[in-house]
């Protein structure tokens, strides 16, 4: 007989920064119950153009559903909850997520129109559940986030923790420190892996305060005389308390702008954070404020195109205007990838005689994700018998392979997206089999695969423009008129006339070779036509257009 066994597979954030999907499983072969931890998105870059989420392909686990005993929650960020909507229809599973996590997930199922309530579980700050095999201890720890929770995953083979995103922050401003004595009463009891965030691996030192940022905001805006605008991750409700509580300080109002600053600034008022701050004040009552006299708390720190931070800049927000002398604060990373539309933003409000503030030239914001010295603390505290890098590139994970080592952990392991790594039973974890991993992209309100035809045609008309054809035909199969010719996106330099000259040129001698009495030659000459006025269009261009042809009987 088969022994049971305990699985870990990854089906997204490893071998890359977002999109964290992680699947654990304990039993026999072939009765494996399965839970699911995380469930995010990444977002798309200018390759892949119309699509702005892409989250992992669940395939692999849709189709052991009948042995899913649940989804759990670490934290509330985008990377970790946002493709759920997307994904747990076809799931259709208990959730279990702390209050302030619950409170989003919610309003992701209602933009959906799904009632959730009954499927939703809310567990309690430090909270256990049992699901099936699993006994799951939620441990509170600091991040850049409310309630973020690493995971004590107990099973009769051990246990294994699964950080979650988390640092060491002393003084994280909202919410308890991270929760030493419990990790110690874990690592006490024995580990057998710890499932750990890469993503800071190569940083020395260590992650920072929120209460050194706070202390640094203040000491800044007192300096400014006019408008200040703040730009930060919505999520970052610590970061958010910090701007309310400098702006009463230097004696200003405060007003919040964008749809995610107001919802996440609610969802933590209803979870009963941000009490005893001045009230934020509507943007349109603001503008009758003076410039002295207020403070904006806006999104798109990452330059993003309708971010209030771009639209603002850009002089077309309806509610808030910015003038020469005001100062932007940017109090938030300069993500990597994000560096060339910041810049640009960067330039365009220096430009206009703003004074920017970012990370580059003042202490305006600290990592949500564990340093070296932090990582150190973790190692110290939980003592596994391996570790298991995830929430990194490559690059990052081989790093944290290496630091592992350094730490004496017998048994590091290296995985990627789909791996299945057993560990239980045997000496050390081992890799024992590949899942089918892949991404989704969202395309409008579509999910389609990575080998998507309308992704293909989307970044073929990107990239070389579109032409179409239309042909008028008798019923003799006579051309009748000349072609009609329309294009899109293809250079031209004034020659144009000459270029569709040639064209129709092409045209008609290709269809002196066809004979259009029959109609099964049709799709015949729509071929021939595409593939030759591509290539015309390609010598006289260099372009090789998306290309559409029509044939007209009349």
């Amino acid at each position: 007989m088969k022994k049971e066994d305990f699985i870990f597979c990854p089906l997204g954030g490893s071998g890359e920064i977002g999109m964290n999907m992680n699947l654990f499983a304990y039993g026999k072969p072939e009765n494996r119950k399965w839970i699911i931890v995380d469930i995010g998105v990444t977002f798309a870059d200018d390759t892949i153009p119309g699509v702005d989420l892409i989250y992992p392909d669940p395939g692999f686990i849709t189709d052991k559903k009948d042995d899913l005993v649940g989804l759990v929650l670490t934290h509330a960020h985008e990377d970790h909850i946002g493709a759920i909507a997307h994904i747990w229809p076809k799931l259709q599973c208990n959730i279990y997520a702390t209050p302030f996590t619950s409170v989003l997930i919610q309003e992701k199922f209602k933009e959906k129109k799904i009632d959730i309530r009954k499927k939703l579980k809310i567990v309690e700050l430090n909270g256990n559940i049992k699901l099936g095999p699993f006994k799951i201890e939620f441990v509170t720890l600091t991040h850049s986030i409310l309630e973020p929770n690493g995971l004590s995953i107990e099973t009769p083979a051990g246990t294994v923790l699964h950080t979650g995103d988390w640092k060491c922050d002393p003084n994280p401003l909202i919410g308890k420190t991270i929760n030493e004595k419990k990790l110690k009463q874990i690592g006490d009891n024995g580990v057998l892996a710890m499932i750990c965030d890469s993503t800071n691996v190569f940083s020395p030192g260590r992650a920072g305060s929120e209460l050194d940022v706070r202390t640094s905001l203040l000491k800044i805006m007192r300096n400014k005389k006019k408008r200040i605008i703040v730009t930060s991750f919505a999520s970052n409700v610590a970061r958010m308390e910090s701007i309310f509580y400098c702006a009463e300080k230097v004696g200003r109002k405060i007003s919040l702008v964008g749809r995610s600053m107001h919802r996440i600034y609610k969802a933590a008022r209803q979870c009963g954070y941000l009490n005893n701050l001045i009230e934020p004040i509507d943007p349109r009552e603001a503008k009758k404020v003076s410039r002295e006299k207020i403070v904006f708390l806006c999104t798109g720190s990452q330059g993003e195109p309708n971010g209030a931070m771009m639209r603002i800049s850009s002089q077309i927000h309806p509610d808030v205007m910015i003038e020469s002398d005001d100062t932007v604060i940017f109090s938030s990373k300069i993500i990597p990838g994000n560096e060339k539309k910041l810049y640009k933003l960067h330039n365009q409000l220096v430009k206009n005689g703003i004074d920017v503030v970012s990370e580059e030239n003042e202490f305006v914001h600290v990592s949500g994700h564990p340093n070296r010295e932090d990582l150190k603390d973790m190692y110290s505290w939980v003592k596994p018998r391996s570790v298991i890098p995830v929430h990194g590139e490559h690059r990052h994970m081989i790093e944290h392979i290496n630091f592992a080592k350094e730490m004496q952990v017998p048994y590091p392991v290296g995985v990627e997206n789909g791996d299945i790594v057993q560990l239980y039973p045997g000496e050390s974890p081992k890799i024992i089999d590949k899942a089918p991993s892949g991404r989704i992209y969202v395309d409008g309100t579509v999910s389609v695969g990575e080998e998507s035809q309308s992704i293909k045609d989307r970044r073929n008309l990107s990239y070389n423009g579109f032409l179409e054809i239309t042909l008028i035909i008798n019923d003799l199969g006579v051309i009748i008129k000349k072609p009609v010719i329309s294009f899109r996106g293809i250079p031209s330099n004034g020659e144009t006339s000459d270029f569709i000259f040639d064209l129709e040129y092409k045209i008609r001698e290709i269809c002196k070779t066809f004979s259009l009495k029959n109609s099964n030659q049709e799709q015949n000459l729509i071929e021939t036509l595409k593939t030759n006025c591509r290539k015309t269009v390609r010598e006289k261009t260099g372009k090789r257009p998306y290309t559409n042809v029509n044939l007209v009987r009349i």
